[in-house]
């Protein structure tokens, strides 16, 4: 026999919860007296306070191991990739001669990017550096803060500095300057001792026809040792990584063609599949003209 229970009015409903949110008789707020409250509220205000300084007392014990100028752990840049300027989405220059608005925005970016590399600034901030040698600032056991840069002036860019130049880094004759450089990596030795350039090459034996002749600055893209190493942004607060400029004179125009640049150093490796931005950089060029 199923037995019905009895539907309670809307008032007995209102009355059930003001007495569930105050009991006069007995004295309870939500079901808890005064004392029950004030145990519970203590219980959490002890147990979170103590997650509290836990938390804190390992993040402080954490940052006691952690330097403010070098990265504790370095294994995502074992080996420094190579990257162009101007920076454009999916690495794709593209230069319509006809059309100032086409490249003008690179040639903004370029101006921005070159303008701590003038001479001017880089003879009041940065040394003179002995040429084929590491430029190396040990500490000592004496925090050696901030770190000396070595020089790497604009001018030695040659046609592409962009100094004092109408063809605007060559973007309004078809003959622009792409600029290579490699991405930094704290405490690295690059070259082994030895000497290091860039080479760069079309991809394809089509691209290869296509891409035409070019010139590099400095001469035969090469890098010099005294830029390395390289001890961190808030140590080498004045640093400049080296460039490399090539300008191409002759691409095939209304052609894409693909471009790859690779940096040759005795400990650069630039044939690891696993990661094919390990010591190179590949792009592509177009040069359209009407």
């Amino acid at each position: 026999m199923v037995i019905q229970k009895e539907k309670k009015s809307c008032g007995q409903v209102v009355e059930e919860w003001k007495e569930f949110v105050w009991n006069p008789r007995t004295h309870q707020f939500m079901g808890r007296t005064g004392t029950s409250w004030a145990f519970i509220l203590l219980f959490y205000l002890i147990f979170y306070g103590f997650l509290t300084a836990m938390f804190t007392l390992t993040m402080w014990v954490m940052l006691q191991t952690v330097s403010d100028h070098t990265p504790k752990y370095q294994d995502r840049l074992a080996t420094p990739g190579l990257m162009i300027r101007p920076k454009t989405e999916n690495l794709d220059v593209i230069v319509n001669v006809s059309d100032t608005e086409s490249w003008d925005q690179h040639v903004q970016k370029l101006n921005k990017f070159l303008e701590p590399y003038n001479d001017s600034i880089q003879a009041q901030k940065n040394d003179v550096c002995r040429l084929g040698r590491y430029y190396e600032q040990p500490d000592n056991g004496v925090l050696n803060y901030p770190k000396r840069a070595c020089q790497f002036n604009r001018t030695q860019l040659g046609n592409c500095s962009g100094i004092g130049d109408p063809t605007h880094y060559g973007y309004s004759t078809g003959q622009p300057c792409v600029f290579i450089k490699m991405n930094r990596v704290i405490n690295f030795y690059a070259g082994a001792n030895q000497s290091m350039n860039v080479t760069c090459s079309g991809k394809r034996d089509e691209d290869a026809e296509n891409l035409g002749h070019f010139v590099m600055f400095p001469a035969n893209g090469n890098i010099d040792l005294m830029y390395f190493p390289y001890y961190g942004k808030k140590f080498h607060v004045n640093y400049t990584q080296p460039l490399v400029a090539v300008k191409f004179l002759n691409v095939t125009p209304n052609v894409e063609v693909n471009v790859e640049c690779r940096i040759n150093a005795a400990n650069i490796a630039i044939d690891d599949e696993r990661d094919k931005f390990a010591g190179r950089v590949a792009f592509k060029l177009r040069i359209n003209k009407t």
